[in-house]
């Protein structure tokens, strides 16, 4: 299982991509990788503000390695 000290790495990381993630808590799913290697599912989701008033739900995608290493990051528009 991916530990604490990873999963808030990959926060202070995500935050300051995204900056509307600061704060949220990601859902952790383990997934097996073609290798047989363990790697971690977490998922984001906010909303940013946008000009005009109007605001933009956002999903970010990260599939990290035991290590808290990022492997890949993909978000909605």
């Amino acid at each position: 299982m991916v530990n604490k000290d990873s999963i808030v790495k990959i926060n202070r990381n995500i935050a300051n991509k995204f900056p509307e993630m600061t704060g949220k808590r990601p859902i952790v799913r383990r997934q097996t990788n073609p290798n047989g290697a363990h790697q971690y599912l977490l998922t984001y989701k906010g909303h940013a503000n946008l000009p005009g008033g109007r605001k933009l739900n956002r999903i970010v995608r990260v599939v990290a390695d035991e290590r808290g290493r990022i492997i890949r990051i993909s978000t909605s528009k």
